[in-house]
């Protein structure tokens, strides 16, 4: 009976030795890996707008003729041009940049341009180019793949031209104006949103 209990003493050592080696190995091949760190999240921000003359170079007057009222550039316009066109060829243009100063990509959607009335259309052409690209319909959405990049970026700035021509007869309309045209209306509006959706 001695030698059993101490035979039954021996085995539960090693078992316990065992079990210790076995939970020694176990914990050998179970590792936790950790990670840690901080996120901010600042406030996104929409800024496109005309470049004004604090913030870079733009011509607002060449052509054959002299505006009587040079454009007024405020942030998102630019208004109060007055031009008179004396005969044809004479063509009145300036040219302006529009920077993206915003957190976000904006997407060019189209240009809206005023129409022109009849009694106008023959003897005036009016036109806005955008990058070099020429815009003389009411809409145009063919712009819409035009991306301006956000600061950032490297082209965070597009250059638009705004030019109005009184046009030559030609063999479609041979005439020349026979009366004054006045306070013919021209505007347009360059349609941004956001370019993530």
């Amino acid at each position: 009976m001695e030698k059993q209990k101490h035979a039954q003493t021996a085995i539960i050592g090693v078992l316990a030795v065992a079990i210790l080696a076995m939970a020694v190995g176990f914990a050998l091949y179970n590792q936790n890996l950790n990670i840690g760190g901080t996120a901010n999240v600042t406030a996104a921000s929409w800024n496109v707008h005309f470049v004004t003359s604090g913030e870079g170079t733009y011509a607002l007057s060449s052509g054959s003729i002299t505006p009587s009222t040079t454009p007024t550039v405020t942030g998102t316009s630019v208004s109060t041009y007055n031009i008179t066109l004396a005969k044809p060829g004479d063509f009145y243009e300036f040219t302006i940049d529009v920077v993206n100063e915003g957190t976000i990509d904006a997407k060019l959607t189209g240009i809206t341009l005023s129409s022109l009335d009849s009694s106008a259309a023959p003897y005036v052409a009016y036109t806005v180019y955008y990058n070099d690209t020429p815009y003389a319909v009411t809409t145009d959405t063919s712009s819409s793949n035009i991306i301006l990049t956000k600061a950032s970026g490297s082209n965070a700035t597009d250059t638009v031209k705004v030019r109005v021509e009184y046009k030559t007869p030609t063999q479609e309309n041979p005439t020349l104006l026979a009366d004054s045209l006045t306070g013919i209306s021209l505007t347009a509006t360059l349609n941004y949103v956001d370019a993530g959706f």
